[in-house]
This record gives C-alpha cells, sequence and structure tokens, in this order.
C-alpha cells in the first residue's frame, strides 16, 4: 500500500508540473499569436483609422506646385480655406479629370477624394430689407467641393466621393449640403461674425475676371466646427462655385485619402527622383502602395498636375504604425523568455524528482541520448498541446483587439501560426538545453545508492 502511495504521489507531482509546462506555452502561444496576428494585420487598419484624420496625397496644377516649393507656401492639406491666402487661384485643373483617380493601379486604396475650387466673395444676408452691418463680410474664402457625390466609372462601378467623408472630424450642427444644388456649409466662426444660423439664407457675390458682378443665394444646410481656422469659410458645392467665378469645369486643388505604406529607404529615393531607380527598384516601389507611388500614377492620369504626399500625414502613420509594431513584438519576446525561463525551471525540477528513475535506465542500458530524447519527447507533447490551444485561444484575443481598438476583425495569416510555432520549438529546446546537461551528468550508481 505504501508503495502504491508513493508511485501516487510521484505521479501526482508529475502531471502538475507537466501541467504547469502546458499552460506556460499556451500563455506564451496566447499571447505570441494574438500580438504577431495584430502585428501583420494593423499596417491597413492603423492608416485607416489615421486617414479619417484628413487626407494624406494633395494634387495640384504644375504651376501652383512649382510656386509652393519655391516660396514654401505650402500648408496643411486640410486647411485650403484658412483664409492665409486673398488671391484667387490663376491655374486650374479640369474637375471632369477628378474621377480619373480611380482608375489608377491602387484604385482600391484610394479611399475618398474630393476637387476644390477655392475663390474669395462678399457675403450679405439674402434678404435687402434686414440694415445691419454686421450681416455683412467681405473677401470671405468660398471652396467650391463635392460632399458625397456619386461618381459612375467607365467600368461599370460605382463610387461616392466627397467632403461627407473627408472630414469626419468636424462637429456638424445640421446637414451636409446636396451637390450640384445651391446649398452650402458655414463655419461657427464666419456664422457668428454674420449672425446667421442653419436654415438661413445668404448672398455670395463674386467679381470675375472679366469685370462683371455675379451673385448667388446659399442655403445653409449646417454650421460646422473644424477646430482651427478653417471656420472662417464657407463650403458651397463645385458647380455652384464655377458659376459665381465664371470658372467651368475648374478646380485648383484634389484632396485625396489613400491607404498607403510607410516609406523606406527604396520610397525616399523614388520620391526624389524616380528615374534614378533601376529596373527592379522601379517594379518594386510602382507596385507597392507607397504614397510616392500612388501619386505619381495619380499625376499619370491627371494631366497638368503634382500630386504630393502630405508629409504630416505620412510620418505619423508611419511612426504610430511603426512604434505599435514595436510593442507587439516587444511583448512577444518578453513572453517567449518568460516562458523559456519557467519551461526551464518546470524541467530542473522534474529531473530533480526523478533522478532514480532516469539512474535506473541508464543503468539497465539506456545511453544518455536515448534518456535525452525520451524527456525532449515528452516535453514536446505537452508543448504541442499547449501550443495548439495557446494558438486557438490567441486568435480570440486577436479578433477581441481588433474588435476594441479598430473597430473590425483582425485576418490571422497562417504565417503567424507557422512562425509561433517555430519561435516555440526554438525557445523549449533552449529552455532544455540546460536540462538535458544535467541528464548527462546523472550517475546511475551515484543516485541509485543517494550519493
Amino acid at each position: 500500500m505504501f508503495f502504491f502511495r508513493m508511485i501516487f504521489r510521484s505521479f501526482s507531482r508529475q502531471f502538475k508540473r507537466r501541467l504547469l509546462i502546458a499552460v506556460t506555452v499556451c500563455l506564451s502561444a496566447t499571447v505570441s499569436v494574438a500580438m504577431l496576428g495584430v502585428v501583420f494585420d494593423v499596417g491597413d487598419k492603423l492608416n485607416a483609422e489615421l486617414s479619417t484624420y484628413g487626407s494624406n496625397i494633395t494634387v495640384q496644377p504644375k504651376a501652383d506646385a512649382v510656386v509652393n516649393d519655391l516660396y514654401n507656401t505650402g500648408g496643411d492639406a486640410n486647411s485650403s480655406a484658412s483664409g492665409t491666402s486673398e488671391s484667387d487661384p490663376t491655374t486650374f485643373l479640369k474637375e471632369s479629370d477628378a474621377p480619373k483617380i480611380k482608375t489608377i493601379f491602387w484604385a482600391f486604396n484610394i479611399t475618398n477624394f474630393a476637387p476644390e475650387l477655392n475663390i474669395h466673395a462678399d457675403v450679405n444676408c439674402a434678404s435687402e430689407s434686414v440694415d445691419s452691418r454686421s450681416c455683412k463680410a467681405s473677401g470671405v474664402p468660398i471652396v467650391g467641393t463635392w460632399f458625397a457625390k456619386t461618381l459612375h466609372m467607365d467600368s461599370g462601378e460605382s463610387t461616392v466621393a466627397g467632403m461627407n467623408g473627408m472630414r469626419s472630424w468636424w462637429k456638424l450642427d445640421g446637414s451636409w449640403p446636396k451637390d450640384d444644388s445651391a446649398q452650402g456649409l458655414i463655419g461657427t466662426t464666419l456664422a457668428s461674425k454674420l449672425g446667421v444660423t442653419k436654415g438661413d439664407t445668404v448672398t455670395l457675390y463674386k467679381t470675375t475676371a472679366d469685370g462683371s458682378r455675379n451673385k448667388q443665394r446659399i442655403t445653409i444646410t449646417g454650421i460646422y466646427d473644424s477646430g482651427d481656422s478653417d471656420n472662417n469659410a464657407m463650403y458651397i458645392p463645385s458647380s455652384t462655385a464655377q458659376v459665381l467665378a465664371n470658372l467651368p469645369d475648374s478646380i485648383d486643388k484634389i484632396e485625396v485619402k489613400a491607404l498607403t505604406t510607410p516609406d523606406n529607404d527604396l520610397a525616399r529615393k523614388a520620391s526624389k527622383n524616380p528615374n534614378a531607380l533601376t529596373q527592379d527598384e522601379w517594379e518594386t516601389w510602382y507596385c507597392t502602395a507607397y504614397p510616392s507611388s500612388i501619386a505619381y500614377q495619380i499625376e499619370e492620369v491627371i494631366p497638368g498636375s503634382v500630386a504630393k504626399q502630405v508629409r504630416q500625414v505620412a510620418a505619423l502613420q508611419g511612426d504610430v504604425l511603426q512604434k505599435t509594431q514595436a510593442v507587439m513584438v516587444l511583448m512577444t519576446v518578453l513572453s517567449l523568455v518568460a516562458a523559456a525561463i519557467a519551461v526551464a525551471n518546470l524541467m530542473a525540477a522534474s529531473i530533480g524528482e526523478r533522478g532514480s528513475e532516469l539512474a535506473l535506465l541508464k543503468a539497465i542500458g539506456a545511453t544518455d541520448g536515448a534518456v535525452s530524447r525520451l524527456m525532449l519527447a515528452e516535453t514536446a507533447v505537452i508543448s504541442l498541446v499547449g501550443a495548439i490551444v495557446g494558438a486557438l485561444l490567441g486568435s480570440g484575443v486577436a479578433q477581441i483587439v481588433g474588435h476594441v481598438v479598430f473597430g473590425s476583425g483582425i485576418t490571422m495569416r497562417p504565417m503567424v501560426f507557422v512562425l509561433v510555432f517555430v519561435l516555440l520549438t526554438l525557445t523549449v529546446l533552449i529552455a532544455s538545453f540546460s536540462s538535458i546537461r544535467s541528464i548527462l551528468g546523472l550517475k546511475p550508481a551515484e543516485v541509485l545508492h543517494g550519493r
């Protein structure tokens, strides 16, 4: 009875240690699969999240781009109506060319875009019976644009583009105007200055290049708060702005929101001079969604244009992505190190308790290699069970992270599981090394005689 009780106690202790090894490997696999799964899928999701705060590519006429570079007048892509310039544009792109942006190689990476015609006009209350000097303003920035315009492409597909999706951070009191209408949005600062509210009607007056004085009545459908100097402006449909300024089919800027790959050395080299690339470099760059390659392809389809990435946005996307990935990779490494330490300690304790058993095996003829393979096989089977369970749990944790942080699931790539199993295999082997050395040092005569 005593003999069976000792065997049961020994088995119970070994079962607990084996269970602890399985749990340790399971936890490490859970963290590794979850973190690496997010790392491999986080790029597009982070870019999509950050792109809600504005465009990352702007398209201008070549002449304007040259002036901006020469005098360093280029600014934030999202402050076109900030009122920093009192002059109207003198060079233009064709509004009818704007939909061609959705025909480039990376068309599906273009999530939204909006053309703009930036002009200045005098604003007055529409009701001339109102004698109020406060209801007047001169040289007000007016942005003619799309709000939610449906485009029917030659391929038969349809897409919606406009400021509705480009300015998602705006706080809007009211509703978005309809395209090709006499409606508009007004910034909070300008609305306060004029004393108008949503539902009111104002009149815009514009002296055109030929000297004529045009006017246009605009019904205010909403008042927006952009949080910057753009609150001094008014947004109206592009077709209405073109009629007011007598500039048919004319725009001076296109804001583009695109999902991009962070710049690397190749992308930076190409942005300086694409012609300096070798053939292989060119193909790699052109077929990768770098901001510079997307901008280059936009220039190919928009005649007379220069497309440039907004450096602040592109740099922010790259920095946030790299830091996020670094944190997740660090967590993976730390989990593997913790697993290695725990497995090494548990195996050492197990070998210490099973010293007599292992010594007896060596005494009856088992070689050091056979005993080592036996211990490794046991550890491998236990670790494999823990890794499989951990991989399943890690996939679930990755989905939770995706939905909580990004509002969508994580696509688990097969290479994540392969990489984690390889890393865990190396971790267990490294952890087992010291234990195997202790097995090789066992001397059956001394162990069996209690020395």
